[in-house]
Protein backbone atom coordinates (compact mmCIF):
# COMPACT_ATOMS: atom_id res chain seq x y z
CA UNK A 1 0.00 0.00 0.00
CA UNK A 2 1.21 3.50 -0.74
CA UNK A 3 2.37 5.76 2.06
CA UNK A 4 -0.26 7.97 3.66
CA UNK A 5 -0.11 11.41 2.12
CA UNK A 6 -2.19 14.46 1.35
CA UNK A 7 -2.93 16.33 -1.84
CA UNK A 8 -2.00 20.02 -2.16
CA UNK A 9 -5.65 20.76 -2.92
CA UNK A 10 -6.67 19.33 0.47
CA UNK A 11 -4.59 21.66 2.66
CA UNK A 12 -7.56 22.31 4.97
CA UNK A 13 -7.60 18.64 5.92
CA UNK A 14 -5.16 16.73 8.10
CA UNK A 15 -3.08 14.23 6.15
CA UNK A 16 -2.58 10.72 7.46
CA UNK A 17 -5.96 10.38 9.10
CA UNK A 18 -5.75 12.83 12.00
CA UNK A 19 -7.07 11.14 15.16
CA UNK A 20 -7.22 7.84 13.25
CA UNK A 21 -3.52 7.88 12.37
CA UNK A 22 -2.47 5.28 14.96
CA UNK A 23 -5.33 2.90 14.18
CA UNK A 24 -4.55 3.18 10.46
CA UNK A 25 -0.87 2.45 11.00
CA UNK A 26 -1.71 -0.68 12.99
CA UNK A 27 -4.14 -1.91 10.32
CA UNK A 28 -2.03 -0.98 7.30
CA UNK A 29 -1.37 -4.57 6.26
CA UNK A 30 -5.12 -5.30 6.04
CA UNK A 31 -6.16 -2.32 3.94
CA UNK A 32 -5.09 -3.64 0.56
CA UNK A 33 -5.66 -1.03 -2.16
CA UNK A 34 -7.29 1.39 0.27
CA UNK A 35 -5.51 4.14 2.19
CA UNK A 36 -3.19 5.49 -0.52
CA UNK A 37 -4.37 8.89 0.72
CA UNK A 38 -6.12 9.47 4.06
CA UNK A 39 -7.31 12.97 4.91
CA UNK A 40 -9.21 13.92 8.06
CA UNK A 41 -11.46 16.96 8.42
CA UNK A 42 -12.94 18.11 11.70
CA UNK A 43 -15.76 19.68 9.67
CA UNK A 44 -16.58 19.41 5.97
CA UNK A 45 -19.67 19.94 3.86
CA UNK A 46 -19.54 16.44 2.34
CA UNK A 47 -16.80 13.80 2.33
CA UNK A 48 -18.13 12.59 -1.03
CA UNK A 49 -17.62 16.03 -2.53
CA UNK A 50 -14.02 16.25 -1.30
CA UNK A 51 -13.23 12.74 -2.57
CA UNK A 52 -14.80 13.54 -5.95
CA UNK A 53 -12.77 16.73 -6.21
CA UNK A 54 -9.58 14.80 -5.50
CA UNK A 55 -10.45 12.25 -8.19
CA UNK A 56 -11.28 14.98 -10.73
CA UNK A 57 -8.00 16.81 -10.02
CA UNK A 58 -6.11 13.62 -10.81
CA UNK A 59 -7.95 13.05 -14.07
CA UNK A 60 -7.28 16.61 -15.27
CA UNK A 61 -3.51 16.56 -14.77
CA UNK A 62 -0.63 14.52 -16.09
CA UNK A 63 0.35 13.03 -12.75
CA UNK A 64 1.03 9.43 -13.68
CA UNK A 65 0.22 6.25 -11.79
CA UNK A 66 2.20 7.29 -8.69
CA UNK A 67 -0.66 9.59 -7.70
CA UNK A 68 -3.51 7.37 -8.79
CA UNK A 69 -6.47 8.29 -6.55
CA UNK A 70 -7.72 4.70 -6.22
CA UNK A 71 -8.13 3.95 -2.54
CA UNK A 72 -8.02 7.58 -1.38
CA UNK A 73 -10.06 8.08 1.81
CA UNK A 74 -11.71 11.19 3.19
CA UNK A 75 -13.02 11.01 6.76
CA UNK A 76 -14.69 13.70 8.86
CA UNK A 77 -15.90 14.29 12.39
CA UNK A 78 -18.85 16.32 11.08
CA UNK A 79 -20.62 16.97 7.78
CA UNK A 80 -22.62 20.13 7.33
CA UNK A 81 -24.17 19.02 4.01
CA UNK A 82 -24.10 15.24 4.16
CA UNK A 83 -26.49 13.54 1.76
CA UNK A 84 -27.97 10.22 0.78
CA UNK A 85 -29.64 8.88 -2.33
CA UNK A 86 -32.02 11.04 -4.35
CA UNK A 87 -31.07 14.24 -2.53
CA UNK A 88 -32.01 13.14 0.99
CA UNK A 89 -30.04 14.67 3.87
CA UNK A 90 -27.75 12.59 6.02
CA UNK A 91 -27.70 14.15 9.50
CA UNK A 92 -24.02 14.21 10.52
CA UNK A 93 -23.54 15.86 13.94
CA UNK A 94 -20.03 16.52 15.23
CA UNK A 95 -18.57 13.55 17.07
CA UNK A 96 -21.68 11.41 16.66
CA UNK A 97 -20.84 9.19 13.73
CA UNK A 98 -18.32 7.85 11.28
CA UNK A 99 -18.47 9.74 7.98
CA UNK A 100 -16.10 8.55 5.26
CA UNK A 101 -15.72 8.34 1.48
CA UNK A 102 -13.40 6.19 -0.62
CA UNK A 103 -12.35 6.60 -4.27
CA UNK A 104 -12.63 3.31 -6.17
CA UNK A 105 -12.17 2.19 -9.77
CA UNK A 106 -14.52 -0.78 -10.33
CA UNK A 107 -14.13 -0.35 -14.10
CA UNK A 108 -10.68 -1.94 -13.63
CA UNK A 109 -12.32 -5.29 -12.87
CA UNK A 110 -10.71 -8.17 -14.74
CA UNK A 111 -14.10 -9.68 -15.61
CA UNK A 112 -17.25 -7.80 -16.67
CA UNK A 113 -16.45 -4.24 -15.50
CA UNK A 114 -20.04 -2.98 -16.07
CA UNK A 115 -21.35 -5.66 -13.71
CA UNK A 116 -18.68 -4.76 -11.15
CA UNK A 117 -19.83 -1.14 -11.36
CA UNK A 118 -23.45 -2.19 -10.87
CA UNK A 119 -22.71 -4.33 -7.81
CA UNK A 120 -20.49 -1.80 -6.06
CA UNK A 121 -23.18 -0.49 -3.68
CA UNK A 122 -24.18 -4.01 -2.65
CA UNK A 123 -20.54 -4.95 -2.10
CA UNK A 124 -20.06 -1.87 0.08
CA UNK A 125 -23.16 -2.79 2.09
CA UNK A 126 -21.79 -6.26 2.74
CA UNK A 127 -18.51 -4.73 3.87
CA UNK A 128 -20.16 -2.30 6.29
CA UNK A 129 -22.26 -4.94 8.06
CA UNK A 130 -19.21 -7.21 8.30
CA UNK A 131 -17.12 -4.38 9.71
CA UNK A 132 -19.75 -3.44 12.30
CA UNK A 133 -19.94 -7.03 13.47
CA UNK A 134 -16.16 -7.37 13.67
CA UNK A 135 -15.64 -4.08 15.49
CA UNK A 136 -18.61 -4.23 17.89
CA UNK A 137 -20.18 -7.69 17.84
CA UNK A 138 -23.53 -6.27 16.68
CA UNK A 139 -25.27 -8.20 13.92
CA UNK A 140 -27.12 -5.92 11.51
CA UNK A 141 -29.26 -6.35 8.38
CA UNK A 142 -29.05 -4.91 4.89
CA UNK A 143 -32.00 -3.33 3.14
CA UNK A 144 -31.96 -2.82 -0.63
CA UNK A 145 -30.19 -1.00 -2.01
CA UNK A 146 -28.00 0.90 0.42
CA UNK A 147 -29.13 0.85 4.06
CA UNK A 148 -28.02 -0.94 7.22
CA UNK A 149 -30.60 -1.63 9.92
CA UNK A 150 -30.52 -2.75 13.53
CA UNK A 151 -33.97 -4.26 14.00
CA UNK A 152 -36.46 -1.76 12.58
CA UNK A 153 -34.19 1.30 12.83
CA UNK A 154 -31.62 2.65 10.42
CA UNK A 155 -28.03 2.53 11.58
CA UNK A 156 -25.95 3.30 8.49
CA UNK A 157 -26.22 4.24 4.84
CA UNK A 158 -24.11 4.10 1.69
CA UNK A 159 -23.97 6.43 -1.30
CA UNK A 160 -21.99 5.56 -4.46
CA UNK A 161 -21.51 8.38 -6.98
CA UNK A 162 -19.68 8.27 -10.29
CA UNK A 163 -17.19 11.08 -10.79
CA UNK A 164 -17.47 12.98 -14.05
CA UNK A 165 -13.97 13.39 -15.45
CA UNK A 166 -11.96 13.39 -18.66
CA UNK A 167 -11.00 9.70 -18.50
CA UNK A 168 -13.67 7.51 -20.14
CA UNK A 169 -11.43 4.45 -19.68
CA UNK A 170 -11.17 4.50 -15.88
CA UNK A 171 -14.03 6.54 -14.39
CA UNK A 172 -13.67 6.85 -10.60
CA UNK A 173 -16.57 6.12 -8.25
CA UNK A 174 -16.81 7.61 -4.77
CA UNK A 175 -18.36 5.34 -2.15
CA UNK A 176 -19.47 7.29 0.90
CA UNK A 177 -20.81 5.76 4.09
CA UNK A 178 -22.15 7.07 7.36
CA UNK A 179 -22.52 5.03 10.53
CA UNK A 180 -24.40 6.41 13.54
CA UNK A 181 -22.09 5.73 16.49
CA UNK A 182 -23.30 7.83 19.44
CA UNK A 183 -26.87 8.22 20.58
CA UNK A 184 -27.90 11.81 19.97
CA UNK A 185 -30.94 14.07 19.78
CA UNK A 186 -32.28 13.21 16.33
CA UNK A 187 -34.60 15.63 14.57
CA UNK A 188 -38.25 14.74 15.39
CA UNK A 189 -38.90 13.22 11.96
CA UNK A 190 -35.99 10.79 12.46
CA UNK A 191 -36.27 9.96 16.16
CA UNK A 192 -38.36 6.81 15.64
CA UNK A 193 -36.47 5.59 12.60
CA UNK A 194 -32.80 6.07 13.49
CA UNK A 195 -30.52 4.32 15.94
CA UNK A 196 -26.82 4.20 16.80
CA UNK A 197 -24.26 1.61 17.81
CA UNK A 198 -24.09 2.90 21.37
CA UNK A 199 -27.87 2.94 21.69
CA UNK A 200 -28.06 -0.67 20.50
CA UNK A 201 -25.17 -1.97 22.59
CA UNK A 202 -25.39 0.22 25.70
CA UNK A 203 -21.66 0.93 25.74
CA UNK A 204 -19.05 3.16 24.17
CA UNK A 205 -17.67 2.34 20.74
CA UNK A 206 -14.10 3.07 19.70
CA UNK A 207 -14.43 4.89 16.40
CA UNK A 208 -10.84 4.24 15.36
CA UNK A 209 -11.42 0.50 15.47
CA UNK A 210 -14.69 0.86 13.58
CA UNK A 211 -13.05 3.04 10.92
CA UNK A 212 -10.21 0.66 10.14
CA UNK A 213 -12.54 -2.33 10.10
CA UNK A 214 -14.77 -0.61 7.54
CA UNK A 215 -11.73 0.03 5.35
CA UNK A 216 -10.40 -3.52 5.76
CA UNK A 217 -13.80 -5.01 4.89
CA UNK A 218 -14.22 -2.66 1.92
CA UNK A 219 -10.76 -3.66 0.68
CA UNK A 220 -11.71 -7.36 0.77
CA UNK A 221 -15.03 -6.88 -1.00
CA UNK A 222 -13.50 -4.50 -3.53
CA UNK A 223 -10.97 -7.19 -4.39
CA UNK A 224 -13.89 -9.61 -4.86
CA UNK A 225 -15.39 -7.18 -7.39
CA UNK A 226 -12.15 -6.59 -9.26
CA UNK A 227 -11.44 -10.33 -9.47
CA UNK A 228 -14.95 -11.19 -10.67
CA UNK A 229 -16.13 -13.01 -7.54
CA UNK A 230 -19.63 -11.62 -7.97
CA UNK A 231 -21.45 -14.70 -6.64
CA UNK A 232 -19.62 -14.40 -3.31
CA UNK A 233 -20.89 -10.84 -2.90
CA UNK A 234 -24.44 -11.65 -3.99
CA UNK A 235 -24.73 -14.74 -1.80
CA UNK A 236 -23.45 -12.86 1.25
CA UNK A 237 -25.76 -9.91 0.58
CA UNK A 238 -28.77 -12.24 0.33
CA UNK A 239 -27.94 -13.84 3.69
CA UNK A 240 -27.66 -10.41 5.28
CA UNK A 241 -30.87 -8.96 3.81
CA UNK A 242 -33.99 -10.69 5.18
CA UNK A 243 -36.26 -7.90 3.91
CA UNK A 244 -35.29 -8.75 0.33
CA UNK A 245 -37.83 -11.58 0.51
CA UNK A 246 -41.37 -11.40 1.81
CA UNK A 247 -41.59 -7.67 2.51
CA UNK A 248 -44.40 -5.63 0.96
CA UNK A 249 -43.23 -2.50 -0.86
CA UNK A 250 -44.70 0.36 -2.85
CA UNK A 251 -43.04 2.40 -5.58
CA UNK A 252 -43.83 4.84 -8.35
CA UNK A 253 -42.55 4.87 -11.92
CA UNK A 254 -43.57 6.35 -15.28
CA UNK A 255 -46.56 4.01 -15.48
CA UNK A 256 -47.98 4.88 -12.05
CA UNK A 257 -48.10 3.51 -8.52
CA UNK A 258 -47.30 -0.13 -7.78
CA UNK A 259 -47.04 -2.50 -4.83
CA UNK A 260 -45.83 -6.04 -4.40
CA UNK A 261 -43.81 -8.45 -2.28
CA UNK A 262 -40.04 -8.65 -2.48
CA UNK A 263 -38.66 -11.85 -4.03
CA UNK A 264 -34.89 -11.44 -3.73
CA UNK A 265 -32.32 -9.87 -6.05
CA UNK A 266 -31.08 -11.01 -9.44
CA UNK A 267 -27.52 -11.55 -10.63
CA UNK A 268 -27.08 -7.85 -11.37
CA UNK A 269 -28.35 -6.72 -7.96
CA UNK A 270 -31.79 -5.54 -9.08
CA UNK A 271 -34.61 -6.02 -6.57
CA UNK A 272 -37.27 -8.52 -7.66
CA UNK A 273 -40.86 -7.83 -6.60
CA UNK A 274 -43.84 -10.13 -7.14
CA UNK A 275 -46.85 -8.19 -8.43
CA UNK A 276 -49.78 -10.52 -8.90
CA UNK A 277 -48.68 -13.27 -11.29
CA UNK A 278 -45.56 -11.54 -12.59
CA UNK A 279 -42.25 -10.29 -11.22
CA UNK A 280 -41.02 -6.72 -11.64
CA UNK A 281 -37.34 -5.86 -11.67
CA UNK A 282 -36.43 -2.62 -9.85
CA UNK A 283 -33.02 -1.14 -10.58
CA UNK A 284 -33.45 2.38 -9.17
CA UNK A 285 -35.92 4.66 -7.51
CA UNK A 286 -37.41 5.05 -4.08
CA UNK A 287 -39.35 2.36 -2.27
CA UNK A 288 -41.81 2.54 0.58
CA UNK A 289 -41.55 -0.52 2.77
CA UNK A 290 -44.90 -1.54 4.29
CA UNK A 291 -43.54 -4.55 6.09
CA UNK A 292 -40.04 -5.02 7.36
CA UNK A 293 -39.35 -8.72 7.54
CA UNK A 294 -36.59 -8.22 10.12
CA UNK A 295 -38.33 -8.98 13.36
CA UNK A 296 -41.73 -8.81 11.66
CA UNK A 297 -42.09 -5.15 12.56
CA UNK A 298 -44.81 -3.32 10.71
CA UNK A 299 -44.19 0.25 9.72
CA UNK A 300 -43.50 2.59 6.86
CA UNK A 301 -40.16 3.87 5.72
CA UNK A 302 -38.36 4.87 2.54
CA UNK A 303 -35.31 2.94 1.41
CA UNK A 304 -33.28 6.11 1.01
CA UNK A 305 -34.38 8.10 4.08
CA UNK A 306 -31.57 9.61 6.17
CA UNK A 307 -30.04 8.74 8.48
Amino acid sequence: MSALRSSPSDAAGEAGGGPYRHALAQARGRLGRLGSTVIFFSTVESTNDVAASLARDWSCTDRGDSLDPEGAVIVADEQTAGRGRRGHTWVSPAGSGLYASVVLMPSRATADPPRAMGLLTLAAGVAIVEAIETATGLTTDLKWPNDVYAGSRKLAGILAEAVANESPVVPPVVVGYGVNVLACAWPPELARRATSLEAELGREIERGRLFVETLAALARRYDDLLDGRFDVILDTWRRRAPSARGARVQWHDHSGDHSGVTAGIDEDGALLVRVGEHTDRIVAGELRWELQSTGGVRGRGRSSDRP
